[in-house]
């Protein structure tokens, strides 16, 4: 048996003024103790657990930090040299604890774990209807096929989203490993100039690729950044909330979510198919771009990852993670620096490459799917001869053409995971203990 893992997600209901307050201080105190560790380079277990002793916020997530912060600093897994603007109050998995009563309207519960004795409090989840079915074999007490892994709660607009990991067992031929020999590597990137692009490689060659134009997507996010920035001055919170974070967040949710089946269908067709992703939890502003982020946003990257792989796993298709550095400025065929002299376009700088000019997000889908081998960035490319039908503008093979898009825009990594059985906790790090009574 091999273990995957799944996100469920749920939004919490509406929380109480006095609520929120408790979630914005505790998110507070997270983050605080994150950057002082991170800042501090602690870069074992031990380390972090002398800054986050005797500090405020909940247990669950002091043990949460004791694994995160190395896996951060660590050149082998993220290498991370600097942190996000926002990140998301990280639970270990203890942090489970969850009600169902088929009585009330949101069936589901989930109990906000906080520091001090008695100041737990009981919220409301709203799930994601195509998820209700992991969420109840995670819950059941009795159903021993699902069981919780790390939990992440992250602001989204005025709305709070938690995110859980679902670990599972599935047979081993139902899943292509990456180690075993002959698999067909299919990258994907989160674009600019496309919402996605997914490219097989055969021999090393790219292969009949995907284009899912963003044309809509970047329509609606302007449109929710103009909105904000006319309606934020006047405080209309009705229209905040109905418009740019109601019916247009809506509309971008259905664009992700075409576009994420759209991926899985794509590398169905391959065999023994992997897919292969950006791991982007680090990104900051300056690594998407002030414009960029403002039309797309950091939310909009992680998200469209997040459904892609809730669906492979569905299908029995494995996801890896690579770094993200300098995918889209690489040559894939030399692994040259280039530049874009264009939106669209990557240019490579290498006179003796047979690459000239390439479609620039499918070159930064070829480059994160050789990545999948890990010795993939050195191996050579085979030459292509002339570059004329195979330069990266030509390629049509399923471009989305659909008259929608034709308007005006707790990942899973396996080294990420939360052990199912306690908290994540090594030598010199003992796990804290809190008391778990609600107020």
């Amino acid at each position: 048996m091999r273990e995957e893992c799944k996100t469920l997600e749920a939004y919490l209901a509406p929380p109480t003024q006095h609520k929120q307050c408790k979630l914005h201080d505790e998110h507070g105190r997270y983050e605080a103790l994150l950057r002082e560790s991170f800042n501090n380079e602690c870069d074992t277990m031990s380390a972090v657990n002398e800054v986050v002793t005797g500090e405020a916020p909940n247990w669950h997530s002091k043990n949460a930090l004791k694994k995160h912060v190395p896996d951060l600093l660590d050149e082998d897994t993220y290498g991370a040299k600097q942190l996000a603007d926002t990140h998301p109050i990280r639970y270990a998995n203890t942090a489970a604890v969850f009600d169902h009563d088929e009585d009330r309207h949101h069936e589901i519960c989930w109990e906000v774990p906080l520091p001090g004795r008695g100041t737990n409090f009981w919220i409301p989840l709203q799930l994601n209807p195509e998820q209700e079915d992991w969420w109840h074999s995670l819950i059941d007490d009795e159903d021993e096929s699902v069981w919780a892994g790390e939990l992440r709660l992250q602001r989204d607009g005025k709305q709070w989203v938690l995110h859980v990991t679902a670990n599972y067992e599935v047979e081993p031929d139902h899943l292509c490993s990456p180690e075993s020999g002959d698999v067909t590597p299919v990258g994907f990137d989160v674009g600019e100039s496309k919402l996605l692009v997914g490219c097989a490689l055969r021999d090393d060659t790219p292969v009949d690729p995907l284009f899912v134009d963003g044309g809509r997507v970047r329509h609606l996010r302007q449109k929710q950044a103009s909105a904000e920035d006319r309606l934020k001055p006047r405080y209309a919170s009705k229209l905040l909330d109905d418009l740019v974070w109601g019916r247009w967040q809506d509309a971008i949710e259905d664009e992700i979510e075409k576009a994420s089946t759209r991926a899985v269908e794509y590398a169905s067709q391959f065999e023994n198919p992997v897919i292969v992703l950006e791991y982007l939890e680090g990104i900051t502003d300056e690594d998407i771009g002030k414009y960029w982020n403002r039309r797309l946003g950091k939310w909009l990257f992680s998200q469209l990852q997040s459904r892609i792989e809730d669906k492979t796993a569905e299908h029995g298709i494995s996801v890896e993670y690579v770094h993200p550095h300098h995918t889209s400025r690489t040559c894939h065929a030399c692994q040259h620096i280039g530049y874009r002299p264009h939106q669209g376009t990557f240019r490579c700088t290498n006179d003796s490459c047979w690459v000239s000019e390439y479609q620039a997000d499918l070159n930064a889908a070829a480059n994160i799917a050789n990545r999948l081998n890990p010795w993939g960035e050195s191996l050579p490319w085979k030459s292509a001869g002339d570059d004329s039908p195979r330069n990266g503008g030509q390629w049509q093979a399923h471009q989305d053409t659909s008259p929608s898009e034709e308007l005006p825009s707790e990942r899973r990594v396996s080294n990420d995971k939360v052990s199912s059985s306690s908290p994540a906790v090594g030598a010199g790090a003992e796990p804290e203990t809190g008391d778990t009574h609600t107020s």
